[in-house]
């Protein structure tokens, strides 16, 4: 009569060390964590405190090398320039109205998802709005400028109507960055309305409110942090783009092109970091706001 092999019952070391770690559960967390946290901050954190300590050096005009010599020469600059101030308040209104633009997309087509959609179409949307991330980034943004260009597929399609493209411009740059950043509003939201309850909603039809009354004093409340998640996404990456403005933006200018231009073409590290600034210190102020409506806890 053969019997089955009896698996090897680890000795030694890792035994032991087996079986301390089952024992201190947060020694195990503690060794789980290490790494991600080291990297975080090294690369973040101190990466951070190294470029707000550069913001106060300066470049020499004649060598172009970086003097450590601590000013508030590029502080002042900025905060007194009036090309500073005008690209600023460009930037904020482009990563307004994108984020705006976003939601008001995103709010119907993750309701309809969750609330309405069979599980099969559901899925199938699912796929459609992660399509576009599979897609680069450039790629994207060049298609854009072909359909918006004077003899663009837009111009086409509205020209006979008495329409026609806006061109390359602030417009074509709200446009482009608000289809770019729409995957990113839509899931948070469609994931906070699947924590809205059904009954909920049957329950408000009973009551006799109607369709868009339902929506108002239900579903947005219970759904305002996810949709203040989704904000935070297209609000934050509009705010640190060039790419997209260099592409379809014509003469105009965001932050992202002034750090750009005074880290390659002008050679000014210390300005640069100045100018970084201003886009990190809006979206901490945005957290900062939002934190208490419970939309961190749905990133």
């Amino acid at each position: 009569m053969s019997t089955a092999p009896v698996a090897a019952t680890p000795t030694g070391f890792g035994r032991r060390a087996s079986s301390f770690l089952y024992a201190h559960p947060r020694v195990r967390l503690t060794m789980l964590l290490t790494a991600p946290m080291f990297w975080l901050g090294v690369v973040y954190i101190v990466a951070l405190v190294l470029l707000l300590v550069t913001a106060f050096w300066q470049t020499d005009s004649f060598t172009g090398e970086i003097r450590t010599e601590f000013t508030f020469d590029n502080v002042i600059e900025v905060a007194t320039g009036a090309l500073y101030r005008a690209v600023t308040l460009r930037t904020l209104s482009i990563a307004v109205l994108v984020t705006l633009i976003d939601v008001a997309l995103a709010l119907p087509i993750a309701f309809f998802m969750t609330k309405v959609a069979t599980p099969r179409v559901k899925a199938i949307m699912l796929i459609l709005v992660l399509l576009p991330l599979w897609a680069s980034y450039l790629v994207k943004a060049y298609a854009w400028r072909s359909v918006l260009a004077d003899d663009g597929l837009l111009s086409w399609l509205l020209t006979p109507v008495g329409g026609g493209s806006p061109g390359y411009g602030y417009a074509a740059t709200v446009i482009t960055l608000a289809y770019l950043w729409l995957p990113y509003v839509i899931l948070p939201i469609q994931a906070g309305l699947e924590r809205v309850p059904d009954s909920l909603l049957e329950a408000s039809s009973d009551l006799g409110a109607k369709s868009l009354r339902t929506i108002g004093l239900v579903v947005l409340p219970l759904a305002l942090p996810a949709i203040i998640a989704g904000t935070i996404f297209s609000f934050s990456l509009s705010l640190g783009d060039y790419i997209t403005v260099n592409i379809v933006g014509g003469t105009n200018q965001m932050l992202g092109n002034l750090v750009y231009t005074n880290v390659g073409a002008a050679n000014n590290l210390p300005l640069a970091a100045t100018i970084a600034f201003i886009p990190i210190l809006i979206i901490f102020a945005y957290l900062f706001l939002v934190r208490r409506t419970g939309a961190l806890n749905n990133l």
